[in-house]
């Protein structure tokens, strides 16, 4: 009882990171077609100089405002100077100009902070157990900030002119246009969004796993598969999927096998994926042909 109660919660918590990844993703692909791979190392960036800002005499609270903030612009510069210019309906294109960011940031990491992993304090220390199950605080909060910033997400969208705004250019970016809306403008607040809450899941996360280059691949790539086994146009789905996938890896490593642990998840994510093409929250659309 204790090994599951273990695994379980920690698996929540590492999913509530995986969700919020994946709503960053989705919040940038609805807005603008662009699957940003550059997610995880600008997410990495973010939290090397957040590191820094700590050193400085920042604080904690300090430290993750600056990465949030650096994530969120970084995210607008890399849409504007690297996306925009290639114009509309060149996903592969813009897929492979992410890639090169992601390469590009990490050389830049290792000759600017060097090779050695960093420590970013977390925000809350101690733990608590439940049902005998030893769980850190810093998870616990994990999930709760995880659960509120969804919660505003989801305002934002479904209770805001802007949330409107967002879903108008989602749905058709010529329909908006005629309804006076600026899809560019909504691009890079779909970009500040989503890679500000990177940020803040790198935040959550960093404290229990180090600051590593490339430590933050792993998690995006779970992200990844959460949003393919919720839907890859769907919010819910996005959180969904990644609360299901941080689940069932930390039960496939605990009663399978921590070897393992891989390819059971993506195994359940390809088997549903064949089932459903379009995720669990995911809509079926059809083509005229």
């Amino acid at each position: 009882m204790r090994e599951f109660v273990l695994s379980t919660l920690s698996g929540i918590a590492s999913g509530a990171v995986y969700g919020l990844m994946g709503l960053g993703l989705v919040i940038i692909y609805r807005a603008t077609d662009v699957v940003n791979f550059a997610l995880a190392s600008m997410a990495t960036t973010a939290m090397l100089v957040g590191t820094t800002a700590v050193g400085w005499g920042w604080g904690v609270l300090g430290g993750l405002a600056a990465a949030v903030l650096v994530c969120s612009v970084g995210g607008v510069a890399v849409r504007e100077v690297l996306i925009r210019p290639l114009g509309s309906g060149q996903l592969f294109t813009a897929l492979v100009v992410t890639m090169g960011v992601a390469l590009i940031l990490d050389d830049v990491q290792l000759h600017v902070w060097g090779g050695q992993p960093r420590t970013f304090p977390p925000l809350v220390g101690g733990e608590v157990h439940i049902a005998g199950a030893a769980i850190q605080n810093q998870q616990l909060l994990t999930v709760a900030v995880a659960g509120v910033a969804m919660l505003a997400v989801g305002y934002l969208f479904t209770r805001t002119p802007l949330g409107a705004a967002m879903r108008a250019v989602a749905e058709s970016h010529p329909t908006a246009q005629l309804l006076g809306i600026n899809p560019h403008r909504i691009a890079r607040l779909a970009w500040a969004l989503g890679m500000g809450l990177a940020a803040v899941a790198a935040g959550m996360f960093t404290p229990i796993s180090g600051v590593t280059i490339g430590g933050l691949q792993g998690s995006l790539f779970f992200a990844f598969t959460g949003i393919f086994l919720g839907g890859l146009t769907s919010m819910t789905g996005a959180v969904v999927g990644g609360l299901a996938i941080g689940v069932l890896a930390n039960w496939a490593a605990a009663y399978v096998s921590a070897s393992f642990r891989d390819t059971v998840v993506f195994a359940i994510a390809v088997a549903v994926l064949l089932l459903r093409p379009q995720g669990l929250f995911g809509k079926q659309t059809f083509e005229r042909v």
